[in-house]
Protein backbone atom coordinates (compact mmCIF):
# COMPACT_ATOMS: atom_id res chain seq x y z
CA UNK A 1 0.00 0.00 0.00
CA UNK A 2 1.67 3.48 -0.80
CA UNK A 3 -0.06 5.13 2.31
CA UNK A 4 2.24 4.32 5.78
CA UNK A 5 0.91 5.09 8.91
CA UNK A 6 3.77 6.64 11.30
CA UNK A 7 1.73 6.27 14.54
CA UNK A 8 4.33 4.97 15.93
CA UNK A 9 6.39 7.18 15.38
CA UNK A 10 4.42 9.80 16.52
CA UNK A 11 3.53 7.93 19.98
CA UNK A 12 6.85 7.31 20.59
CA UNK A 13 8.09 10.93 20.08
CA UNK A 14 4.92 11.98 22.57
CA UNK A 15 5.62 9.53 25.07
CA UNK A 16 2.23 8.08 25.11
CA UNK A 17 1.35 4.27 25.52
CA UNK A 18 -1.51 2.78 23.48
CA UNK A 19 -4.17 2.50 26.66
CA UNK A 20 -3.50 5.62 27.19
CA UNK A 21 -4.26 7.01 23.67
CA UNK A 22 -6.97 4.74 22.70
CA UNK A 23 -8.68 6.09 26.21
CA UNK A 24 -8.22 9.96 25.06
CA UNK A 25 -9.60 9.10 21.60
CA UNK A 26 -12.42 6.70 22.71
CA UNK A 27 -11.66 3.75 20.42
CA UNK A 28 -10.63 0.43 21.87
CA UNK A 29 -6.99 -0.70 22.40
CA UNK A 30 -7.58 -3.43 19.89
CA UNK A 31 -8.46 -1.04 16.76
CA UNK A 32 -5.97 1.91 17.98
CA UNK A 33 -3.32 -1.32 17.80
CA UNK A 34 -4.17 -2.12 14.55
CA UNK A 35 -4.30 1.33 13.34
CA UNK A 36 -0.64 1.95 14.88
CA UNK A 37 0.97 -1.74 13.08
CA UNK A 38 -0.84 -0.84 9.76
CA UNK A 39 -3.64 -3.48 9.95
CA UNK A 40 -6.22 -1.28 8.84
CA UNK A 41 -7.32 -0.49 4.90
CA UNK A 42 -9.61 2.80 6.20
CA UNK A 43 -9.60 5.42 9.06
CA UNK A 44 -12.40 7.66 9.92
CA UNK A 45 -12.09 11.28 9.89
CA UNK A 46 -13.38 11.56 13.39
CA UNK A 47 -10.87 8.94 14.63
CA UNK A 48 -7.93 10.89 12.75
CA UNK A 49 -9.10 14.05 14.09
CA UNK A 50 -9.35 12.84 18.19
CA UNK A 51 -6.21 11.17 17.45
CA UNK A 52 -4.65 14.21 16.12
CA UNK A 53 -6.25 16.13 18.99
CA UNK A 54 -4.53 13.75 21.60
CA UNK A 55 -1.72 13.64 20.00
CA UNK A 56 -1.40 17.41 19.52
CA UNK A 57 -0.17 16.57 15.80
CA UNK A 58 -1.20 17.31 12.14
CA UNK A 59 -2.87 14.24 10.06
CA UNK A 60 0.48 14.38 8.03
CA UNK A 61 2.41 13.73 10.82
CA UNK A 62 0.97 10.14 10.88
CA UNK A 63 0.24 9.60 7.42
CA UNK A 64 2.82 9.25 4.77
CA UNK A 65 2.59 9.13 1.01
CA UNK A 66 4.87 6.55 0.04
CA UNK A 67 5.17 6.02 -4.31
CA UNK A 68 4.73 2.47 -5.29
CA UNK A 69 7.23 1.17 -7.67
CA UNK A 70 5.49 -0.66 -10.91
CA UNK A 71 7.72 -4.60 -11.34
Amino acid sequence: MAIILRLDRVMADRKILLNQLARQVGISPVNLSNLKTGKVKAIRFSTLDAICHALHCQPGDILEYEEEENI
